[in-house]
């Protein structure tokens, strides 16, 4: 049986996502292969040492050192966004199988150099929006490719966090380094709305600083240069009209992703805070309203324990989308969503940002 070797950069809550994901599929599936995590780069020796415990074969803090490294197959690059384009590159370089953590890089510039860097490159690769792969999402995507709702019409996506609500809170290095809520939450919903319901024709945007002067974990103020809140207008390809609305200053909001997408013959509706059911709205049968349906963690291929029943969680969607990658890599066919998926998301979070900051409307 064919083994995979894992070397993930960057340690920090994602990469620990990942390696729980990684260590955890032979639960999930009767896998036709294996696949160790066999290497950690992390920046710090602190970092290192707590990963120990994580059984890991190779340790280092250069990710030069990880990439290269014959004994390792695959490169999941779970550090922040603002080190991808290197590790990207020279992943793509070294012709191993990547596996990238949104957003793909810091701008289309950078997007540019990694799209250049791809067009010889022959091994798969694949983004981790982990949002398409709940039961539920992959089930209205069913829905949406089948006409269903018939012509879509109208939507609205939404992301909302709390965490920067308190002014005395330190900062970290995403608001501090320029990964705003558009590139931390937005490009999550920006590439649901794209897989949905297609690509987007014209955006328009505005952005909100809560407080422009906060202080970072060292106790020094410094002026905030990315958005709290984002909210757009969106035009896409096939006429649909809707907004996009990402927030980290949403009072009483969690992890809260949803959508709602009204169309000519029905809609569908879906909130993270309640994820083991899709609503579904037939006009056919209007006098019925809106129906719920259980999609818990039933869906055709999908990962089968504890058992199709069973109440769903944050963390299988992540497990679905790494199984989804590993799969395809194991039968040597693209995956999706690609890297070209994430340079595309990437011009969508620029033209919005474009956008703003003209007060026009911006062509994709």
């Amino acid at each position: 049986m064919k083994k995979y070797r894992v070397g993930i950069i960057g340690f920090g809550f994602i990469g620990k996502v990942h390696t729980f994901a990684y260590k955890n599929l032979k639960f999930y599936y009767d896998l036709p292969f294996e696949v160790e995590t066999y290497g950690v780069c992390a920046r710090t020796k602190q970092t290192l040492k707590r990963a120990e415990k994580f059984g890991f074969s190779f340790y280092t803090n250069d990710y030069r050192e990880l990439i290269e490294n014959p004994e390792i197959d695959i490169i999941d690059i779970s550090s922040p966004n603002i080190y991808h384009k290197e590790q990207l590159i020279s992943s793509i370089k070294a012709d191993r199988f990547i596996y990238c953590e949104k957003p793909l890089v810091c701008n289309v510039e950078e997007a540019k150099e990694v799209e250049k860097g791809l067009k010889n490159y022959k091994k798969t690769a694949q983004m981790a929006f982990h949002n398409r792969f709940f039961p539920a999402t992959l089930k209205a995507k069913s829905l949406l490719d089948e006409g269903f709702i018939g012509q879509p019409i109208s939507f609205r996506f939404s992301y909302y966090h709390s965490g920067s609500l308190e002014k005395d809170r330190p900062i970290g290095w995403k608001q501090e380094k320029g990964a705003g809520v558009l590139l931390d939450l937005g490009s999550h919903i920006i590439d649901l709305a794209y897989w949905l319901l297609g690509k987007f024709d014209r955006v328009v945007g505005k952005t909100k600083i809560l407080y422009p002067e906060r202080i970072n974990k060292e106790g020094k103020k410094v002026k905030v240069e990315v958005e709290d809140y984002i909210s757009f207008l969106v035009e896409m390809k096939n006429g649909s009209v809707g907004t996009i609305e990402a927030s980290k200053i949403a009072s009483g909001s969690e992890d809260e992703l949803g959508f709602e997408i009204y169309g000519s013959n029905g809609s569908v509706k879906y909130n993270s805070m309640n994820p083991n059911f899709l609503l579904f709205f037939n006009q056919k049968e209007k006098e019925k309203g809106f129906q719920i349906l259980p999609t818990v963690q039933r869906y055709k291929d999908g990962l089968n324990f504890p058992g199709p029943k069973f109440s769903i969680g944050w963390i299988r969607a992540h497990i679905h989308s790494i199984y989804n990658f590993l799969s395809c890599v194991d039968r040597k066919v693209p995956a999706t969503p690609s890297l070209y998926d994430g340079i595309y998301n990437m011009r969508i979070c620029e033209a919005v940002e474009k956008s703003r900051k003209s007060g026009r409307w911006k062509k994709i």
